[in-house]
């Protein structure tokens, strides 16, 4: 048998846990001791549920194509998650990119990632995003899928969309009435 670093099995691995949470108890600091107990329980349920999630996207179906399969492990959030966590996914960074986008609920595109800087820049590709509370919403919502596709992703930012840019409506400040010299309403006439 391996050990934990080097690779290793669920029994070795079960015991390593159990040696370090016995330590922990030993050395007195109960607060530490619970912590690292709930750590390892969440780390339990989050792999459960991966597993869990793989079973199920697997599907029960014996039938179903392996190509099939595969694009649905490689398309859920918590399993890719898992693949990347691990070193594991097949796909490059571009690859999950575009695969997360696809999970954005905004009309969204890569339009260039810079790894030396973790940047990804993105172009709304249909309506919507022109307000910035918009903009926000679809930032924080590619942000939101890429941490478990694209960990490598580290900021977004939304080019700005200059071909739908709102166009600025001067309005006069005088009522609505009968025209001045220069055209203007008599209230905005300069004397």
């Amino acid at each position: 048998m391996s050990g934990v670093r080097g690779g290793t099995d669920a029994e070795t691995a079960g015991r390593t846990v159990e040696e370090i949470l016995d330590r922990l108890a030993a050395g007195g600091d109960r607060a530490a001791c619970e912590a690292a107990e709930e750590l390892v329980r969440v780390l339990m349920e989050f792999y459960g549920a991966g597993f869990s999630r793989a079973l199920d996207l697997l599907g029960r179906d014996p039938d179903k194509p392996v190509r099939e399969a595969w694009d649905a492990l490689l398309g859920d959030e918590l399993v890719s998650s898992l693949l990347v966590l691990h070193g594991l996914h097949p796909d490059d960074v571009a690859t999950r990119v575009t695969r997360a986008l696809k999970a954005v609920q905004h009309p969204v595109e890569s339009a260039g990632f810079d790894a030396a800087t973790g940047e990804l820049r993105l172009r709304l590709t249909g309506s919507g995003g022109g307000c910035g509370s918009t903009r926000e919403a679809v930032e924080q919502a590619a942000r939101d899928v890429l941490a478990c596709y694209a960990p490598e992703v580290t900021a977004v930012v939304l080019e700005a969309d200059t071909e739908r840019e709102p166009v600025l409506l001067q309005i006069g400040a005088g009522p609505p009435g009968p025209s001045g010299p220069n055209g203007r309403s008599p209230a905005t006439t300069a004397s």
